[in-house]
């Protein structure tokens, strides 16, 4: 049996981790949030300001369709390379997850040259149509940037669960009479809830605090990380950018709780 002094030496790294970069920074950054000249109604001001309202809700609606987006996308997609085998599938897997190497400002870069004013599609629309398009700076860009760095790490998540459905299931469906639409609906999407739960939650999350990208393109929309941002270097204002830090954080907090709560172990560990 464990001592309870040995137990506690084995865990006392990641208790001093814990405490150090997590619990320490935060109650600091509690602190700064009620330290203005509002005090403690900073708190409140984010909430009912409609800057930053329109700062959050920008942020979340953002967040949900890029979800969505990548969800559909990456399941198809990873349905599709999971099962079938072909010349090159591999060398595909791996540039599909070739996004994950570059950083959220290159990835705006990218936006920028495809959909920017000197742009891939601005050239062409102007050649077609005469009126140059351009949409890399607004709503439509961050929703291009974020999608592409998220669906990498959704397709491989989907597929790791693909790999682990029983192809029987599918076939008895069938033989019961199930239409292919039917499959997909009563046996294969919940067999893959779990998955497409947690793989939506850290989708959710990570374009909920993404910042590279948002630095990059977001010249006619404000988002959150850049509304922070704006605070604590424009403006100085130190406490509402602590508030609003902590909105962001419990936001994101609290999709990858529900996540978990809803799918459990598997949730945590696709986290």
């Amino acid at each position: 049996m464990r001592s309870p002094a040995r137990s506690l030496l084995l865990t006392l790294p990641a208790l001093v981790v814990f405490i150090a970069l997590w619990l320490l920074p935060m109650v600091r950054l509690i602190a700064v949030g009620a330290s203005g000249a509002r005090g403690v109604a900073a708190y409140w001001l984010v909430v009912v300001d409609p800057r930053y309202l329109r700062s959050l809700v920008a942020t979340v609606v953002l967040s949900l369709a890029v979800t969505a987006a990548a969800l559909v996308i990456s399941g198809c997609t990873g349905f599709f390379l999971q099962r079938q085998r072909f010349p090159g599938r591999t060398l595909l897997v791996a540039l599909l997850s070739f996004p994950l190497a570059f950083p959220g400002v290159v990835v705006g870069f990218l936006v920028i040259l495809l959909a920017g004013r000197q742009g891939i599609v601005a050239t062409v629309s102007e050649f077609l149509t005469g009126n140059r398009l351009v949409f890399a700076y607004g709503m439509g860009g961050l929703f291009l940037g974020y999608l592409y760095f998220s669906i990498p790490r959704t397709i491989l998540t989907l597929m790791a669960n693909v790999e682990k459905l029983d192809p029987s299931l599918e076939e008895a469906a069938r033989t019961l009479g199930a239409s292919p639409f039917q499959v997909l609906t009563d046996v294969i999407l919940p067999a893959l809830k779990p998955a497409l739960i947690a793989a939506g939650a850290i989708c959710f999350a990570t374009s909920m605090g993404a910042f590279g990208t948002a630095f990059t393109l977001a010249t006619q929309i404000d988002v959150l990380p850049i509304t922070i941002y704006n605070e604590f270097t424009n403006y100085a204002n130190f406490s509402v950018a602590a508030v609003l830090s902590l909105l962001l954080g419990l936001v994101t907090w609290l999709a990858l709780a529900v996540a978990r709560q809803l799918t459990g172990a598997q949730a945590a560990a696709a986290a």
